[in-house]
């Protein structure tokens, strides 16, 4: 049958693919709209196929968080390249998916990419999009989390996102010192909120490379183990949460900024988000 220009406007419409995309798939479909339809969506899993070795280095980091401010959800949603990441289709999407991930709160991404989004899952609408833009789209991660009060922060750059949730409130506002917090966890990295929450792994990585500079700096053999101790509790000043002087303010850590807004006022836990 013949394909008129108003058919091949409406799949385009329906679908958002190019023209000649849409010509070629009403041609392929015999004038069927659903089959057009399937065939743009094939045309998306060749490729996202096409492009699986690509990397996602560029994206936005979508945050939500319900109206009581005890949870929170982090989303980075990746593409290729920076222009994409602008698209108004593709930021549409990424929120969507995080408001699914924050309402839904699956295991993992895989869970999440087989959740319903409308009349098909996150994963078909993540392939279906690929073939339009024609770039590698994916979720590659996502992080949820709950607390007396969770604040989150998207840094300008939208690619880098924070949750933290605090406790011990006290029916406190704690609203800016959450950001401020949070802005902290972006900028410094920290590896966990306190010395207890460190990988014992870390732990023995850190006293063994204490332990080798020691020796390195000809100190003696019974007072290696000792310098180590002193150096792994430098890296926990610096490296945990609480105890990091508070960029703000360096003459306090995050633990004494917090207990000056309200007493015992501190972090639960913290999730940290970034792409690139």
């Amino acid at each position: 049958m013949a394909i008129t220009a108003q058919d091949v406007n409406k799949l385009r419409q329906m679908t958002g693919a190019g023209m000649m995309d849409c010509k070629k798939a009403l041609t392929e479909a015999g004038g069927d709209f659903d089959k057009a339809i399937e065939l743009l969506r094939k045309k998306g899993q060749k490729v996202s196929a096409s492009r699986a070795d690509r990397e996602t280095s560029e994206g936005v980091v979508f945050a939500k968080t319900n109206e009581s401010g005890t949870e929170g959800a982090l989303v980075a949603f990746t593409c290729e390249t920076d222009f994409v990441a602008k698209n108004e289709e593709f930021v549409e999407l990424g929120n969507q998916i995080a408001e699914l991930a924050f309402a839904q709160k699956p295991a993992d991404a895989e869970a999440l990419n087989s959740m319903s989004l409308g009349d098909l899952t996150v994963g078909e609408r993540i392939i279906e999009l690929t073939g339009k833009i024609g770039e590698k789209l994916e979720v590659q991660a996502f992080e949820l989390l709950s607390g007396e009060a969770v604040v989150p922060y998207i840094h300008s750059n939208s690619k880098l996102g924070v949750l933290v949730a605090l406790k011990n409130v006290n029916g406190t506002d704690v609203t800016e010192a959450g950001k401020d917090v949070a802005m902290q966890i972006a900028a410094m990295n920290p590896v966990a909120v306190d010395k207890d929450g460190v990988d014992s792994s870390i732990v023995e990585k850190e006293v063994e490379i204490g332990k080798d500079q020691a020796r390195q700096e000809g100190k003696p053999e019974e007072l290696v183990e000792k310098i180590a101790l002193g150096k792994l509790n430098k890296f926990f000043k610096e490296n945990t949460l609480l105890s990091q002087a508070f960029v703000k303010d360096n003459s306090q850590s995050i633990s004494q900024y917090l207990d000056g807004i309200t007493k015992g006022l501190t972090v639960s836990e913290f999730k940290r988000v970034t792409i690139g």
